[in-house]
């Protein structure tokens, strides 16, 4: 656990970053390549992608985006961790990464978006914990009788 660190995303961790998304079950991981083509392509985005290595491995996967039209929001469209390590406060650590990058870049506000159902009710108590607030709540929205519920915190 000692030689545990937290970066940004690189090419060459794309097959690794393949495997947290198997053995976390967040998205299926041929999804990855396109999602993240851009990032690699792009030297100009403002999204980012950041991991969590181990044994000079990828054990945790996260991604943002700033919403569009908006001034400093950042939204947090994925983040995940091996099974393995889940539990070890990695998912912890790899929030606290992230919102210090934003910070320090002047953005004002974070969001977090999960579903209402059951199998996210672990998710939304990490959220709170981590200070973020149930902001909104969008009704039927990833499929009836499964709300959206959308997290908030002010970064600065």
């Amino acid at each position: 656990m000692a030689d545990q660190y937290i970066r940004k995303v690189q090419i060459e961790d794309l097959n690794g970053l393949k495997g947290v998304l198997d053995s976390s079950e967040l998205f299926p991981s041929e999804y990855l390549e396109e999602m993240i083509a851009d990032y690699f392509q792009n030297k100009d985005t403002e999204a980012i992608w950041f991991t969590c290595i181990d044994d000079n491995k990828p054990i945790a996967l996260g991604y943002c985006a700033p919403e569009k039209l908006t001034n400093g929001t950042y939204n947090l469209y994925a983040i995940a961790v091996r099974k393995e390590f889940q539990g070890q406060g990695i998912g912890r650590k790899m929030m606290h990464f992230i919102e210090r990058i934003l910070k320090e870049n002047g953005k004002r506000i974070f969001i977090v978006e999960t579903s209402s159902i059951d199998n996210y009710s672990s998710a939304r108590k990490f959220y709170q914990k981590l200070g973020y607030r149930l902001e909104a709540v969008i009704k039927d929205f990833w499929n009836e009788g499964e709300d959206k519920l959308i997290f908030w915190k002010k970064l600065n």
